[in-house]
């Protein structure tokens, strides 16, 4: 999940800050940054999805993307006047693998900037770095990693999910304390103690929904997570032995 906040400390341009940057908090230079590593990597998540992805999974891909659209619209308060809302990048990532989840995070948020104006147009690289790759690919590599140490398909690769959705939220909150840092819009310090402290807390509830939902498929429909990455590359291989 994601927060409002508001003033971060002195330099900061007034008004509220989220994960959604708006226009103005990142310097021209940090921006375009930005939009070359998020345009660099969707290219790559693009290739390794068109290679690897089962594409009987397509309709989950928009499924998915239409399930964080509906519930990032539902916000609610933390603390202090900050309210916060799913964020979704693990559960996109376990449903359909870190590169199509990282796509569909990435239509979700510029949906959310071009129609709905939230986060800016000149800082849709960042905000797409930070939720849809950050909380996508960095969530999905902590999943995959915990899930090898705690071992299993049940419970263990729940409490897995829970904690790499939490650390996603974390880490993206994070980079935009960097970008805001490094842009100069506040003192770094100042940025990673406001942005880092309250997405603790957020990242708890984004955890509970992760998990929950993951739990929800593999109890109703767990075909489902057999469709996700690497359904191709398995395909193929069958066929390989076959012949």
């Amino acid at each position: 999940m994601v927060a409002s906040l508001g003033n971060l400390g002195p330099g900061l341009v007034p008004g509220p800050v989220a994960m959604h940057a708006p226009d103005g908090f990142l310097s021209p230079a940090v921006a375009a940054f930005m939009w070359v590593v998020s345009l660099v990597l969707i290219g790559v998540a693009v290739r390794r999805t068109n290679e690897t992805f089962d594409e009987r999974a397509i309709p989950l891909m928009g499924v998915t993307a239409a399930f964080v659209f509906a519930a990032q619209m539902f916000n609610f308060q933390v603390v202090g006047g900050t309210s916060g809302h799913l964020l979704g990048g693990v559960l996109a990532a376990v449903l359909l693998g870190p590169w199509a989840g990282t796509l569909v995070m990435a239509a979700v948020i510029a949906v959310q900037g071009l129609v709905f104006q939230d986060g800016g147009l000149v800082v849709m690289g960042a905000n797409v770095f930070n939720m849809g790759i950050v909380g996508t690919m960095g969530g999905y590599a902590v999943y995959r990693g915990l899930g090898a140490v705690l071992r299993g398909d049940g419970r263990g690769q729940l409490v897995a999910a829970g904690i790499a959705a939490w650390l996603s939220v974390v880490g993206g909150a994070a980079a935009m304390a960097v970008q805001l840092g490094i842009s100069g819009t506040t003192d770094l310090a100042v940025a990673l103690a406001a942005m880092v402290g309250i997405h603790v807390l957020i990242g708890i509830g984004e955890a509970l929904v992760t998990t929950a939902a993951i739990a929800f498929v593999r109890a109703a429909r767990p075909d489902l997570l057999n469709l996700r990455h690497g359904g191709v590359a398995a395909a193929r291989a069958t066929a390989a032995r076959a012949a």
